[in-house]
C-alpha cells in the first residue's frame, strides 16, 4: 500500500503522506468549527424573536421575518462560499476567512444589545400597542451584524462536510469505512451545537443579558479558528478541478450552439476524452444536452489541438451535468420541509412565551423551548442508528433506508408536526378567548407545544441526513462541493417561502388595526389556520415528491466514478 494519497497534498504543496496527514484528528478538529457555529448562528436565530418582539417592539410577523430572511441569506450564501471554495480560495481558506467573518458579526451584536442608545424606550405593556418601535438608526446596525453572521455561515458552511470527508482517502477500504460514520457524527455535533444553544445560551440572553450570551457566541468561534489553525499541519488538501459552473455553463452553451443538429444513431460516436476509468456511461434523460457532444469538424476546433470547451464538450462532462440536472426534482420538493421547520423558530417560540412556563419557581425560557425539538432529532438519530438499521438489514438485507426513503419519512413527519400544531394553537386560542387577549400568560402548559416540536425534529433527523446522503453521492465526484451548497439552499429558500408565505397571509387577512390570521398580538390571531395552510401544502409537496422520486434515474457507477455507499444505507439503486 502506497504511503501516499495519490490526489492529496499536505500544507506545503508536497503528495501527502497517509501516516503523517488525514484521519479522524484533523476530521475532528474540522467537526469541532462546524458545532461553534452551529451554536453561534443558532444560540442567536432561536431567540432572537422574543428579543425583536420584547426588546425592538417589532410586530410578531415582522420579527419572523426578520429571523427567517436572517437564516434564508445564511444557507443560500452557501452557494457564493461553494463557488469561491471550487474555484479559487480551495476550502481551507475559505472555512477559515468566513469563520473571522463570523466572530465578527457575533462581537457585533454583542456590542449592539449593550448599548442602549441601539434600543428603543423599555416598555413594560407590550400589549398595549403604544411601545416606541426601533428607529432606521437601530434597525440598521442590527441588520448589519446579522448579515455579517449570515455572510459568515454561509462562507464557510459549504466547505466544512467536504474539508471533512478530504481527510479519508476513499480508495482505501479502512480509511473509506471511517468516512462511513462521518456524516452521521457532522449531524450529530451539529445538533450538540444547537442543544446547548437552545439550552444555555438561550437561559443567558434572558436571565442574565443579551450581550454576555451574544459575546460567548463570539468567543467560542474565536476558540474553534484557533484550534483549526492548529491542525494546518495535519490536514490533507485537495486541489481544485476548476468551478462546475463553469464547467455546467459550457455543456449548455456547446447544447444551445447545436441545436439545429440531428444525434447520432450510436451514443459511441459521441464526444469522449477522458480517461477509461473515470468516464460515465451514457444515459437517454436530457438527450438535448447530448448535443454538446456532437463532433463538428473544424468548428469545434481551436487553433491547438485541444477542442474549445464551449463547442465540444465530452460525453463524461455531459453526464455531470445530467447528474446534477436530476437532482433538482428532489431539491424543490424538499424546499417546503424547511419552510415549516423556520415555524419552530419563530410564531413556537412566540406561541411558548405566552404560556404557563413555570417548573417550581423555575421559569423556562421561551426560546428553550426547542430543546424539545434537538433531544427528537438525537433520539431518532441513536434509534435509527441502533434499532432500526440492525433490523432493517436483518429483514432486507440493507444496511438502512435509502436517502429517498428517509427524506420521504421526513416530509410526512413534517405534515403530521403541522397538523399538531394547528390542533396545539386552537387550544390555546379557546383559552385566551376565556381569559382575555391581553394576559401576559395564559393558564395553559408550554408543555402542549411538544407534539409539534417532536414530530418535527424527527422529520429533520431523516430528511437532513437523507439529503446530504442523496445530493453529495448522487453527484459528480468534482462537484460535490456545489452540490452540498444545492443541497444547503434548499434550507434557505425553505425560510424565504417562509417570509413569502407570511406576508401573503398578513396582506389577505390582515386589517388596518393590526388582526387577521397573523395578528400583532397573536392572542387575537388565527395562526391555527397559518399551520393548517403549511399542512396542506406540504401534503400536496409529498405528492408531487413521490413522483418525482419514482422518475429519478440514478447513475451507474463506472470505474473511477465515486458513488460512496455510507453506513446510513445509501446505495446507488436509490428508491423511494
Amino acid at each position: 500500500m502506497s504511503w501516499t494519497v495519490a490526489d492529496a497534498v499536505d500544507y506545503k504543496g508536497f503528495p501527502a503522506d497517509r501516516s503523517k496527514t488525514g484521519g479522524w484528528v484533523p476530521a475532528a478538529l474540522i467537526l469541532g468549527i462546524e458545532m461553534c457555529e452551529r451554536l453561534s448562528t443558532m444560540g442567536i436565530a432561536v431567540n432572537l424573536v422574543t428579543y425583536l418582539v420584547s426588546t425592538m417592539h417589532l410586530p410578531s410577523s415582522t420579527s419572523a421575518n426578520i429571523v427567517t430572511d436572517f437564516m434564508g441569506t445564511s444557507f443560500l450564501l452557501c452557494m457564493l462560499g461553494g463557488f469561491l471554495a471550487d474555484s479559487f480560495l480551495g476550502r481551507f481558506k475559505t472555512i477559515a476567512i468566513f469563520a473571522i467573518i463570523q466572530a465578527m458579526g457575533s462581537g457585533m451584536l454583542a456590542t449592539i444589545t449593550r448599548l442602549p442608545q441601539l434600543q428603543p424606550p423599555p416598555c413594560k405593556n407590550l400589549a398595549s400597542q403604544t411601545c416606541k418601535q426601533a428607529n432606521g438608526f437601530q434597525m440598521g446596525f442590527l441588520y448589519m451584524a446579522l448579515y455579517l453572521i449570515a455572510l459568515g455561515t454561509g462562507g464557510l458552511k459549504s466547505s466544512v462536510s467536504g474539508f471533512g470527508t478530504d481527510q479519508f482517502d476513499d480508495k482505501d477500504e479502512k480509511e473509506k469505512s471511517q468516512m462511513a460514520y462521518f456524516f452521521s457524527r457532522f449531524f450529530f455535533l451539529i445538533s450538540t451545537g444547537t442543544f446547548l444553544a437552545v439550552t444555555v445560551l438561550v437561559y443567558i440572553q434572558d436571565e442574565v443579558s443579551r450581550s454576555w450570551g451574544y459575546g460567548i457566541c463570539c468567543i467560542s468561534m474565536l476558540i474553534a479558528i484557533i484550534v483549526f489553525f492548529y491542525g494546518m499541519k495535519r490536514y490533507r488538501y485537495k486541489k481544485s478541478a476548476g468551478s462546475p459552473i463553469v464547467h455546467i455553463s459550457q455543456v449548455i452553451v456547446a447544447a444551445i450552439r447545436k441545436r439545429k443538429m440531428d444525434l447520432p444513431f450510436n451514443p459511441r460516436l459521441l464526444y469522449e476524452d477522458s480517461a477509461e476509468s473515470s468516464r460515465i456511461p451514457h444515459t437517454d434523460q436530457f438527450r438535448c444536452l447530448d448535443k454538446a457532444a456532437i463532433v463538428a469538424g473544424e468548428f469545434d476546433k481551436t487553433a491547438s489541438s485541444e477542442p474549445n470547451p464551449w463547442n465540444l464538450c465530452s460525453v463524461t462532462r455531459v453526464e455531470e451535468v445530467k447528474m446534477m440536472a436530476r437532482l433538482l426534482p428532489i431539491w424543490a420538493t424538499t424546499i417546503i420541509f424547511w419552510t415549516t421547520y423556520a415555524q419552530m423558530i419563530t410564531f413556537s417560540v412566540e406561541q411558548a412565551s405566552t404560556m404557563e412556563r413555570s417548573i417550581g419557581n423555575f421559569q423556562i425560557p421561551a426560546g428553550s423551548l426547542t430543546v424539545f425539538f434537538v433531544a427528537a432529532i438525537l433520539i431518532t438519530l441513536a434509534v435509527y442508528d441502533r434499532c432500526i438499521m440492525p433490523v432493517w438489514k436483518k429483514w432486507r438485507g440493507k444496511p438502512g433506508f435509502t436517502s429517498l426513503q428517509r427524506i420521504a419519512i421526513g416530509l410526512i413527519l413534517s405534515i403530521l408536526g403541522m397538523f399538531a400544531a394547528a390542533l396545539c394553537e386552537r387550544r390555546r386560542l379557546l383559552v385566551a378567548k376565556a381569559v382575555g387577549g391581553n394576559t401576559a400568560t395564559l393558564p395553559i402548559s408550554v408543555f402542549l407545544l411538544i407534539p409539534q416540536f417532536l414530530l418535527v425534529g424527527a422529520g429533520e433527523a431523516f430528511i437532513y441526513t437523507g439529503q446530504l446522503d442523496f445530493f453529495i453521492t448522487q453527484s459528480p465526484k468534482g462537484m460535490k462541493t456545489m452540490s452540498t451548497g444545492l443541497f444547503l439552499s434548499t434550507l434557505s429558500l425553505g425560510f424565504f417561502v417562509s417570509s413569502f408565505l407570511v406576508s401573503v397571509v398578513k396582506r389577505m387577512t390582515g386589517s388596518t388595526d393590526g388582526q387577521g390570521w397573523l395578528a400583532d398580538n397573536i392572542n387575537y390571531g388565527r395562526l391555527d389556520y397559518f399551520y393548517g395552510l403549511l399542512a396542506i401544502l406540504s401534503f400536496i409537496n409529498f405528492a408531487i415528491f413521490l413522483i418525482c422520486a419514482l422518475w429519478y434515474k440514478p447513475q451507474k457507477p463506472n470505474g473511477g466514478m465515486e458513488m460512496e455507499t455510507m453506513a446510513n444505507g445509501s446505495c446507488p439503486e436509490e428508491k423511494c
